[in-house]
Parts: C-alpha cells; sequence; structure tokens
C-alpha cells in the first residue's frame, strides 16, 4: 500500500487542533451548564453577572471569543503551538455561544423552558460533528477525487439530501448525511415528522401521509435523543389538562 508521507503529517496536525477545539467545546458545555445550575439553585459562589443592570449572558463571551479567535487565525495564521490556543479558545466560544442557542433563537429567555431544549440540540449536534472531523470524515477532501466536477456534483446532491432530511425533521441524520453519503440518503427517503418543515407543507391535513406521520411520531414521544437530553437540560413538568366537567344530574 502506498502512503504519501507528505500528506500524513499536515493530517495529523488538522486532526490535533480539531481534537484540542472539540475537548474544549466540551469541557466548557459541562462546566457551563453545573454554574449555570448552581446559579439555578444558590449553591456555591456563582452568580449572574450583570452590566448596567441589563444581565449579561454567557453567550455574550462566546460571541466575542468566536470574534477574537476568527479575526487572529485569519489575520495571522498561527502555527503550533499557537494555533491550538486558538482553537482551544475557538471551541470554547463555541460552546458558551451554542449553550445559549434558544434565546437567540427566540429573541427571549428561555433557558430552562422546553423551548430551551434546543441549545442542547444545537450542542449535541455540534459535537457529532466535531466527531466527525476528529475520525477524518470530510465532504470536501478532494485528495481521493478522480475528477473534480465529480466530487462538486458528489458533494452538491450529497448536502440536497441532507438538507432534505433536516427539513423532515431529522436533524441529526442530516446533519451526519453531510459527512456519510448513505446516511443522508437513508434520512432523505424516511418519513417525515408531523411538526417539521416538510410535513406542513407537503402532508396535507387528513391526507395518508399525515396519518402515518403522527401514527409513527405520537405526541409526548419520547426518544433516546430526548433521554440524553434531560441530563443537561431541567424542564418544568408539562401542565395537566383540564378536567372534564361532570355530565349534568337528570332532574
Amino acid at each position: 500500500m502506498d502512503v504519501d508521507l507528505e500528506i500524513l503529517p499536515g493530517l495529523s496536525d488538522r486532526r490535533a487542533v480539531v481534537g484540542w477545539m472539540v475537548l474544549a467545546f466540551l469541557l466548557t458545555f459541562l462546566v457551563t451548564r453545573l454554574v449555570t445550575r448552581a446559579i439555578r439553585t444558590g449553591r456555591g459562589p456563582f452568580r449572574d453577572a450583570s452590566v448596567g443592570g441589563v444581565h449579561l449572558h454567557h453567550e455574550v463571551y462566546g460571541i466575542f471569543l468566536l470574534l477574537g479567535t476568527g479575526t487572529l487565525e485569519f489575520t495571522y495564521r498561527p502555527g503550533p503551538p499557537w494555533v491550538q490556543v486558538l482553537a482551544v479558545l475557538f471551541g470554547a466560544g463555541a460552546a458558551l455561544t451554542l449553550d445559549e442557542f434558544a434565546l437567540w433563537l427566540h429573541l427571549e429567555d428561555v433557558y430552562w423552558s422546553r423551548e430551551g431544549r434546543s441549545s442542547i440540540d444545537a450542542v449535541l449536534v455540534a459535537l457529532v460533528v466535531g466527531g466527525l472531523l476528529l475520525v477524518g470524515a470530510n465532504p470536501f477532501d478532494a485528495d481521493d477525487a478522480d475528477s473534480e466536477l465529480l466530487l462538486w456534483i458528489t458533494v452538491m446532491v450529497n448536502l440536497l439530501l441532507a438538507l432534505a432530511a433536516i427539513l423532515k425533521g431529522r436533524v441529526v441524520l442530516g446533519v451526519v448525511g453531510v459527512f456519510v453519503p448513505l446516511v443522508a440518503l437513508v434520512g432523505a427517503v424516511r418519513l417525515a415528522r408531523p411538526g417539521s418543515f416538510w410535513a406542513h407543507r407537503r402532508y396535507r391535513p387528513g391526507s395518508r401521509q399525515r396519518a402515518r406521520a403522527e401514527a409513527r411520531f405520537p405526541a409526548g414521544r419520547r426518544t433516546r435523543w430526548d433521554a440524553l437530553v434531560d441530563l443537561f437540560t431541567e424542564v418544568p413538568p408539562r401542565p395537566a389538562p383540564p378536567a372534564a366537567a361532570p355530565p349534568p344530574r337528570p332532574g
């Protein structure tokens, strides 16, 4: 087996940088969740930060870290060890920002509400992407491609399949499918979730597809992904449905 020894060091260095970024992302997310929970329960020395009476969310620190590290990387293109330092800072900034993804999605403080669960979804999806990059998955790698035109056609088809999977509410399959074409195809051809954009636009009320989707994904159905999200968030219980009025007594 022929191995290009000139490519391997560069590939190893690239994965090392991604490894530092993913590690910093994961540790920052875990520490942030521990600190925010401590603040919520009044334990420990941690308190909410505020400037001029305005609560300062930790996504603000994350945004500034992302802007700073991106500027330094594009301006100076540093080598080791500074590129690893920037990777750590970028991973930390991304974690702080995505941990409050629901806030900038809904434009209100929904951190501990049901809507806030989308922040955990965003963080876990980002970890999936980081893990795929860490093991060397790269949909834009032209090293093994026989034709650049064929490569870009394959990438575009794969991205369209991944987009279809995401629009069907199969976000994890869609994101993984960006890197693994077969997964994108599986997500694109499967049934859409009833609350997805695809179902709202393509499954008419009363249609057989709508009925199949609602039977496959009944309201309140929980998945392993929901159980994973539960580990990192706190959700208030659903309000009990109003009790039915008792039937009127005869006479």
